[in-house]
């Protein structure tokens, strides 16, 4: 019995130990890595990474900020302002996000003293108008600044020849955008302008883009584009023209885009296609065409035989029908035959 009760006693007290021990190791631990209040902090080995999303925070987390952070991420709070000298205690920073806050300005020397920083994301502020030369301190490829309220996009935020990969202003104002501009940007690969008040591209504005992927022009107010709109773009992907206000399209507009394996045509106000304007899509293509008026007569015979020859490359297939004549309202379009679209007499 007493042999019984004193390994009971020195079982208990070993476990008293360890974890005395491994506490006393967590409280040196969290003591050698602050992290600001209002923050959450982790530290892997490539660096800390810091999360603040408190909507009471208002100022700059500079307290605690480890000097090895590679990522911050602000998010939701009442943040107004980031100064360069903010940022000088991050050395080492990779990744900032600095959305859905209160910023309504910044420094043109911003990014002075983080000449890592390879993604900036500002989604979601009031940002109105930009310094010149904010983007030319730090070696950027990915920016985000959708969901603002631009009016102009400037070619002077741009350093000439940019490293810059991904741009994503959707959800601002801007009714144009300049070919200068993206002579500064030759290496995007993604751009994205949706969802603001474009009615117009001019047929140079995309020419130095030769390496861009994926184009995103929905949510805008074109009526029609110009047929060399795309003729520098030949590596395009994929190609989002959805919800705008098209009412028809060049046959040449897409010749040359033989990587193209996206198209969203859908929600515009087309009535037919043109002749030949699918004709270089290769196998893997894919498009959609919902949501458009078509007019299902002559016009229509091109799209008609192209939907009989490729059913495989439509999305939603079964939803591409007639609006008029009225006699075929709603009627799919590659259930139709010749006799319906009038072209026996041909």
């Amino acid at each position: 019995m007493l042999l019984c009760l004193s390994v009971f006693l020195k079982m208990n007290l070993w476990l008293l130990l360890t974890l005395a021990a491994l506490a006393e190791c967590g409280h040196q631990q969290s003591g050698s890595h602050p992290c600001p209040d209002l923050c959450l902090c982790s530290f892997p080995p490539s660096g800390a990474e810091v999360v603040c999303s408190h909507n009471s925070l208002s100022k700059f987390p500079s307290d605690g900020l480890s000097p090895n952070t590679t990522q911050l991420s602000i998010q939701s709070t009442n943040l107004s302002g980031v100064s360069a000298s903010h940022l000088s205690l991050l050395p080492y920073l990779k990744k900032l996000q600095l959305y859905h806050n209160n910023l309504t300005s910044l420094a043109s020397d911003l990014l002075a003293g983080v000449a890592h920083l390879n993604t900036l994301d500002l989604t979601g502020n009031q940002l109105v108008h930009l310094p010149a030369r904010v983007f030319s301190r730090a070696s950027l490829r990915s920016l985000v600044m959708k969901n603002n309220l631009f009016e102009k996009a400037e070619a002077d935020w741009f350093p000439l020849n940019s490293s810059i990969t991904w741009l994503d202003l959707s959800g601002n104002r801007l009714s144009n955008v300049s070919a200068a501009m993206f002579q500064r940007l030759p290496r995007l690969e993604n751009l994205d302008l949706s969802d603001n008040d474009l009615q117009d591209i001019q047929q140079q504005t995309l020419g130095d883009l030769n390496h861009l992927v994926t184009l995103n022009l929905a949510g805008n107010k074109f009526l029609s584009l110009k047929p060399a709109t795309f003729t520098h773009n030949l590596k395009l992907s994929r190609l989002f023209l959805q919800e705008n206000r098209l009412q028809e399209l060049p046959a040449t507009l897409f010749q040359g885009l033989t990587h193209l394996e996206l198209l969203l045509l859908n929600q515009n106000q087309l009535r037919f296609l043109p002749a030949g304007l699918l004709d270089e899509t290769k196998a893997g293509f894919r498009v959609i065409l919902t949501g458009n008026p078509w007019k299902c007569d002559r016009k229509m015979e091109y799209l008609w035989k192209w939907l009989g020859e490729h059913p495989e490359s439509v999305l939603f297939l079964q939803e591409v029908t007639c609006d008029a004549p009225e006699a075929l309202k709603l009627k799919q379009v590659i259930s139709l035959t010749d006799h319906q679209l009038d072209l026996m007499k041909l």
